[in-house]
């Protein structure tokens, strides 16, 4: 018995300690059409993760994220929206609904990803790398259009209240950091 739980707790300090070296660009997304996929693709980029929603007050902020994502794409920036429907239920639509409000409303070029929970229990392993305990930057996500920043080497350097703006003074400063460093 005393071997078997030794055993277990090995096992768990294993599986802790390989989730620990689990980068951001290794976890598994879905993206908005369907696909399997990671931010693999997207490493050397600076990114901008946003839990976005099209019922929203802050929805408006679409435009500022697809301005910020044209201004910025040739030197390294990456805008990435992951839907969420956790506040006020105002993400309803399927994926299908989203992607088209996103494109026809807002012209959004920038990445979409499936709809994902970034609170409580059933908490997306993305969102648990952004604001778990082991983040910089721990903590619940307030509502939706909150924003991680990360850097090209996968660092998360900076958090954003959904009440800062895509184009403030605050967040285009941090975006020129990460970009001048990446």
């Amino acid at each position: 018995m005393k071997t078997l739980t030794l055993l277990a707790a090995f096992f768990l300090v294993l599986a802790s300690a390989l989730q620990a070296d689990t980068t951001i660009y290794d976890i598994p997304l879905v993206d908005i059409e369907g696909n399997e996929t990671t931010l693999e693709k997207y490493k050397g980029k600076t990114l901008l993760i946003v839990n976005v929603a099209s019922k929203c007050g802050y929805t408006r902020q679409y435009k500022g994220l697809e301005e910020l994502n044209e201004k910025y794409a040739n030197e390294g920036l990456v805008v990435l929206g992951f839907p969420c429907n956790q506040f006020g239920g105002q993400e309803p639509g399927t994926e299908e609904d989203i992607m088209e409000f996103c494109s026809l409303t807002y012209g959004v070029s920038f990445p979409m990803f499936s709809k994902i929970e970034v609170n409580g229990p059933n908490r997306h392993p993305l969102y648990e790398k952004l604001a778990g305990e082991e983040s910089p930057f721990p903590g619940q996500i307030g509502w939706n259009f909150s924003k991680f920043l990360v850097n090209g080497e996968g660092e998360i350097v900076e958090r954003f209240s959904s009440a800062v703006a895509p184009k403030s003074d605050k967040m285009i400063s941090a975006i020129e950091m990460s970009l001048a460093g990446s």
